[in-house]
């Protein structure tokens, strides 16, 4: 369940706490409203189940499921029914059945049925400091008229409020009985919406605060509703400074003028098979020699394979987990939502105390966004942006098509994003296969220009000198040239460009 938060009544799940800012204002009335199946009762009882935890008095008004299956069903995800008052207002078989037979009564004569006298009755006895009424809009199916039930709702949600309760009502979203005109009468909607790409949960009204705006997912488990807010990037630190961080292969840094800096986002781009993960986590590798914690998701490659690998190159990853400096998620793309996977960085970055995050790889993780086109850049975005203000540094691996051929900086277009592209290539010299390494982008200071030869052995990765006897290397398929002329080549350039 949720902590209290001082000034508010805590929902009793922490994601929703934190999208509306603390929790619900005290003595107000608040609208859950969503489709059938949902979640609306199961937030509602997270609701209760808050404020019995927190001593107080706290009221189920039921008028439409059965109260057996209604208490069984919330028993069966923890919450504690015995706690909680109930008063059951659903209808029982006998109003539908006589003497055998159906026979349905106008609301009329249903309305001559004491409800208010039963439901003041039972507020009166009970005195509770929350309720919930669910759902409130089966109240309309007992009066007259649409002018009738907006005149009772009025009425009750006033007498609620002068008892000193905190309520949540709700409504399902039908098209035979519309509910926006309940929105008036409330303090705050609460709005649980279920798409193609999952489940979400929005705040688009509410009185008394500032809410965390855009759509939030949520998940409903065996233990109840769990709602996972939207990045927010926050603010950085204005006094950080840019202190870099060494990758350990002295070539490299070479390249890199020294290291990558702490707080910014690099992009390590190239084709399948080029050693992109295995360079990333060279980073790791010397932050462990530091005492730093460092955590790894895995989108495109299991953890077996990524340990087994690691261990042939001698990156003592079996060493790193043992002693904390290291983390390896292997995350299933299509199970999880772009929020949920938010939620579970920033548990690593705010309460673990990581300073390295590597995504592998940005494909892999843009199926976790199957909305709209535009949302995969506007996750990438939130995400980077929260890292860095955090003054975590981030490693996106990202993987190019195209084994040679025509270069790619990366294929997400995602340079916009990056302090620092780093880039590998598959090179074909002599029928032999190769591999280089460059720097194509560095945000925050200068960067070696020539492209170096990478290799992978077991002792290591190794990065040798400037490949200055090649050109049209980014293709894939460079040529070797007589290294007087090619010195010769550079002096005039050089001349060219001095004129």
């Amino acid at each position: 369940m949720s902590t209290p938060l001082a000034g508010r009544a805590s929902t009793g799940i922490r994601g929703l706490d934190e999208v509306l800012s603390g929790g619900l204002v005290p003595e107000r009335s608040y609208m859950v409203r969503g489709q059938a199946g949902s979640g609306k009762t199961i937030l509602s009882f997270h609701f209760l189940q808050q404020g019995v935890d927190e001593g107080e008095t706290v009221l189920f008004i039921n008028l439409e499921e059965d109260l057996r299956d209604l208490k069984a069903n919330a028993a069966a995800l923890g919450f504690d029914t015995d706690a909680i008052e109930f008063l059951d207002l659903s209808p029982s078989a006998d109003v539908f059945v006589e003497d055998d037979s159906y026979e349905v009564f106008a609301p009329a004569e249903v309305e001559r049925e004491p409800l208010t006298d039963k439901i003041v009755a039972g507020v009166t006895a009970v005195d509770p400091d929350r309720v919930v009424v669910d759902p409130l809009t089966q109240l309309r199916f007992l009066l007259s008229d649409d002018y009738q039930f907006r005149k009772q709702v009025v009425g009750f949600m006033r007498f609620l409020k002068d008892r000193e309760a905190t309520v949540l009502f709700t409504v399902q979203n039908t098209e035979s009985l519309p509910t926006d005109d309940l929105e008036f009468i409330t303090d705050g909607t609460i709005r649980l919406d279920a798409a193609e790409y999952g489940k979400t949960v929005r705040v688009p009204k509410f009185r008394g605060s500032a809410t965390q705006s855009g759509e939030h997912a949520y998940r409903v488990t065996d233990s109840g509703i769990e709602v996972y807010p939207a990045l927010q990037p926050g603010k950085r630190d204005e006094d950080a400074t840019f202190e870099q961080i060494s990758s350990g292969i002295p070539e490299f840094d070479e390249l890199l003028h020294g290291g990558i800096e702490r707080g910014t986002v690099t992009v390590v781009s190239g084709p399948t098979g080029v050693g992109k993960t295995t360079l990333s986590t060279q980073f790791m590798k010397e932050a462990a020699g530091r005492g730093e914690r460092s955590v790894i998701y895995l989108f495109e490659e299991n953890k077996g394979t990524f340990l087994t690998r690691s261990r042939a190159v001698n990156i003592p990853v079996d060493e790193m987990m043992e002693k904390g400096t290291l983390q390896v998620n292997e995350v299933e793309a299509l199970e999880r939502s772009p929020q949920e996977f938010g939620r579970m960085v920033r548990e690593e970055v705010e309460e673990r105390g990581a300073d390295i995050v590597m995504i592998d790889g940005i494909a892999g993780y843009r199926l976790t966004l199957r909305g709209e086109e535009g949302m995969m850049l506007q996750q990438m975005h939130a995400l980077g942006r929260y890292l860095k203000n955090a003054g975590v540094t981030a490693i996106f691996v990202d993987e190019t098509r195209n084994v040679t051929g025509e270069f790619q900086a990366t294929m997400e277009n995602i340079s916009y994003l990056a302090d620092n592209i780093v880039f590998l290539r598959h090179l074909e010299v002599h029928g032999e296969m190769r591999k280089a390494i460059g720097v194509l982008k560095k945000r925050t200071s200068d960067f070696e220009r020539t492209i170096r030869e990478f290799q992978i052995t077991s002792h290591g990765l190794k990065v040798g000198e400037p490949m200055s006897g090649m050109r049209g290397i980014l293709s894939g398929t460079p040529e070797v040239v007589d290294d007087d002329r090619e010195r010769q080549r550079r002096g005039v350039d050089r001349e060219s460009e001095d004129c």
